[in-house]
Formats: C-alpha cells, structure tokens, sequence
C-alpha cells in the first residue's frame, strides 16, 4: 500500500489494485465494485461477486447511481452499463490495524437514493477516526418488486453483499472487520433492522446506529399484489423472465405509475394510505420475520443498538406535499382512523391539539416514532439498546414551520451542514450550534462504534433514558410517553393486503 501522505494512495482488495485520491488528510476510493452489474442473465437476481481485474484500478470517482424513482424529481440511472453495485471509503490511516469502521445505508423511501449524495460524504466522520464506508443498493422495483422467479428482497441481498464485501476487504484499509458499525436513517434505518435478524448477515456487523426507523415492512401476499399491478402497467405478466427483457428504467417508470395511483387501491391498506409501493418483505427465508418479532424472540442479541428519531418526523413529509396549513377536520379524522389503534384516545389523549397537529402526530408516530421505540423496546429484552429524540429545530428556510423535522439528523451525523439538501434544513451558512450540535452527534456515534458505549444510559423499562439531542443535549425519561402508551398494543405487523369489497 501507499504511505498515508501519497498523493494517490494504493490498496490491495480481493479483486485487485486499487488506486485513490488523498482529499484533506483522508484516503477516498470511490466506486469499487463489490458485485458484477445487475443487468442482461444478472438482472433481477441475487447480487453476484465482482469479477477481478489485471493492473491498478483507478478509484477516484463514484459509480453510477441505481435506477430509481423520479417522483421527487431526482435524475434516473446514469450508468448504462449497469455498474451501480459499488462501495466507497474514506480511511484517515491506511496505515493502521484495528479502526471502527462505520458503513453508511441511505435512505430514500426504498424507492431512491445513492451513495455519491454529498451530503454522505465521509471525510468529516473519517478525520474523527473510523472508517467510513457508502456503498449503493437496488431501489424501487428493481430492488424490492416481488416478482415470480425473483428472489425477494434483492435491494436488502445487495446490502449484505455490501457488508460482506467490508468484512473482506476493509483491513486493507486500516479498518477492523470485528468492528463494524452498521448506520443508516429512514429506509435506510429499515433495512438496518431488518438485517439485524436475517440469516445472511450473521456476523457482518457488531453495533448498529438506526435513524427514524420506518414500520413499512410488507407481507408477501400485499408485495405480490403491487408487484403485479407494476407488471400489468407494462402489459406483462408479474415474471422476473418476463420482466428482464424490459429496461430497468420503463420498471422503475411502472412503479411510479401505480405508487402514483396508490390512493385508488384501498385494498392495499396502509401501504396506500401512505402511498408507498415498495420495502421489505417479510418472505419468511430472506427475512423471516419483522424486526421486533425477532428480536423479542432473541435474534442478534450481539448486536448492540442505537436507535430512535426526530421530534416531528412528518413534518418533512407535509411540507414536500404542500400539506402544511391545509389538513381539514376531514383529512384528521381519515388519518386517525386509518392510522391510530384509536382513534377516540388519540383525541383525548391529545385534547387540544388541532387537527393539523393530529394529522401530522398520527403520522410521525406511525411511520418513525413508534417503530423506533418498538425496536429499542424489543432489543432489551435480549440486548442493549439506547434511545435517542432529537428535538433540535430546522434553523435552515422553513425552519419554524420544518422544527425537528425527518431527514434532520442526516447533516448532523455526516458534519457536512450546507451539502446538497442540507442547506435547506440548516441554512447556507450554518449557525455555530449546528456545528457544535453536530460535533457532539458524531462524537456519540464514534464512541459506540468504537467502544459500544455512546455516552449515556441503555434503555430499560423502568427508566426509560434517553438522549435529547438539542442545543443543550439532556438525558431524560423518553419524552413522548403519551403516544408510546397509545401505541403500546399495536402489532407492527407486516402490511397486509386487504380483502376485496
């Protein structure tokens, strides 16, 4: 390998040379294949191992993004060939033995997202001393659609072969593979529970960091049903054979037509309630059961967790959609009783809030709120886990009406505070408390993943500690209490697919 100082730092992975770039005292390799591209007799199949190559491998820039959604308005696929399978690195010593390493899984509502967002950038994280790793996954229907003859989960198999991949690979980068953090928020703090009890992630990781931890796992019966409705927009059958010979883009195109028509389709459930077509599935053999089933019943008990969530997670959500100032009596009491275990309690308990506040609360806790309680709750019982809310407010455009909204913790966790969407949740400059905030976050994260210990009490029943990440973090009771006691009998069952009337 290359001295640390070189100007084009070397390393040696299991498929060959490799070489990088030194960016402010880091060594970056970027865009490594960690599996051949998913396309032509590959295409909708479990990941397959990269191939080697001869000579040096130039590392210096990220692979194409996956093909994904464009409902938000972000670009599709930019690389035909299909070379989306690739992993990043930010090492502050190549040198060293036995670095924390802390691999990143972004989110993006399973439908979008990848890992060469500058605000994933790791060097910021790295120069604290660990390892960072990003890697991208299959999104949308291409990742998650669960069609005849393909395996499920593809998007969850292309991130076990990620971390794989670092328990391979990741010495040659001063990394410790025994010391791996896995870390991720939204769809991304998903998937981290749901590979805390797959099989085939046994012992890839040791310590685990899920950021708003979404509920939307579905069952294979509602998977099938959308899958099929995806299928028909292409005049197709719902065959992984059949389906092959389309372009990865006209796939993803169809799951944007139905995820667009969701509303229409009330035998989707809450799945349609909240227009999203596509997650885990719960298959019973990629993923045997919904996270805090598993955990409850043991599963990981090594591994030791770090979860929770924003404040006022849907926010985000209302203001994306123009929702804010808009939700009448009308929506709150369709939410309410889609949503809420009951509805008349939720009223009560919350008695004066109005129906704007109801509407945004029933949805924040059904999405993040009470899924992340539910998985500090089930690890426990087996384990360690601690709890965290962060109630420090948006001080970006839109701050007083965002306050602690989902997507917050991302610029706080990375240190990059102005970096693409950041700037519109902590401002173009950003205030001294955003990065004295976020210098106590990453200290946090770095501690755990170093030491499994991040600076305050696990939570347990009796107690209930929590980490109240605000201008002046505090530790305290977990504070939203009222809905964790409204929530305490709902199942968080896989989505189910409704009968038809």
């Amino acid at each position: 390998m290359s001295a640390i100082g070189s100007a084009d730092p070397e390393v040696r992975v299991s498929t060959g040379r490799l070489r990088g770039r030194m960016e402010d005292g880091v060594a970056v390799f970027r865009g490594v294949p960690f599996a051949r591209p998913p396309v032509d007799a590959l295409r909708l199949t479990a990941p397959v191992p990269a191939e080697a190559w001869d000579g040096v491998r130039e590392a210096g820039v990220f692979g194409p993004r996956p093909p994904q959604s464009r409902l938000l308005g972000l670009a599709g696929a930019d690389g035909a060939d299909g070379d989306w399978l690739t992993v990043n690195v930010w090492s502050p010593d190549l040198g060293a033995t036995r670095l924390p390493v802390m691999v990143w899984i972004h989110g993006g509502g399973y439908m979008y997202g990848w890992s060469g967002d500058p605000l994933f950038d790791g060097r910021v994280l790295a120069r604290d001393g660990v390892v960072v790793v990003t890697f991208n996954y299959r999104v949308s229907a291409e990742g998650f659609g669960h069609f005849q003859g393909a395996p499920a989960n593809r998007g969850l198999l292309d991130q076990v072969a990620a971390l794989r991949w670092v328990h391979d690979n990741i010495a040659a980068f001063g990394g410790d593979p025994d010391r791996v953090t896995a870390f991720g928020e939204s769809s991304g703090a998903g998937s981290i529970a749901a590979l805390m009890t797959m099989p085939s992630a046994a012992g890839l990781f040791r310590r685990a960091i899920a950021q708003s931890v979404p509920g939307l796992f579905f069952s294979t019966e509602l998977a099938a049903d959308i899958a099929a409705a995806v299928a028909g927009e292409l005049g197709l059958p719902p065959l992984a054979g059949e389906l092959a010979g389309q372009s990865p883009e006209r796939l993803i195109e169809a799951g944007d037509t139905v995820a667009e028509k969701m509303g229409d389709c009330p035998r989707w459930g809450h799945a349609a309630d909240v227009r999203t077509p596509f997650g885990p599935v719960v298959d019973g053999e990629v993923l045997p059961a919904v996270p805090w089933r598993s955990l409850m019943d043991g599963a990981a008990s090594e591994v030791e967790l770090i979860v929770g969530h924003t404040r006022d997670e849907y926010r985000l959500f209302m203001a994306i959609s123009g929702d804010t100032g808009q939700i009448t009596a009308e929506r709150a009491d369709t939410a309410l009783r889609a949503l809420a275990p009951d509805p008349e309690a939720y009223r009560a308990a919350y008695l004066g809030a109005g129906e704007e506040r109801l509407y945004e609360l029933v949805h924040s806790d059904w999405l993040f709120r009470m899924p992340s309680v539910r998985l500090a709750e089930a690890r426990q019982r087996h384990g360690r886990a601690h709890l965290y809310e962060l109630t420090w407010q948006a001080t970006g455009m839109g701050g007083d009406v965002l306050g602690a909204c989902h997507g917050l913790g991302l610029p706080l966790t990375f240190g990059n505070l102005t970096a693409g969407a950041a700037g519109l949740l902590v401002g173009p400059e950003a205030p001294p408390a955003a990065t004295e905030l976020s210098a106590r976050v990453r200290a946090a994260w770095i501690a755990f993943a170093t030491t499994g210990d991040p600076g305050w009490p696990a939570y347990e029943p009796q107690n209930r500690h929590t980490w109240i990440i605000d201008t002046e973090p505090d530790i305290a009771a977990y504070p939203e209490e009222t809905s964790r006691e409204l929530w305490a009998g709902y199942a968080f069952d896989p989505l189910a697919l409704r009968a038809r009337p």
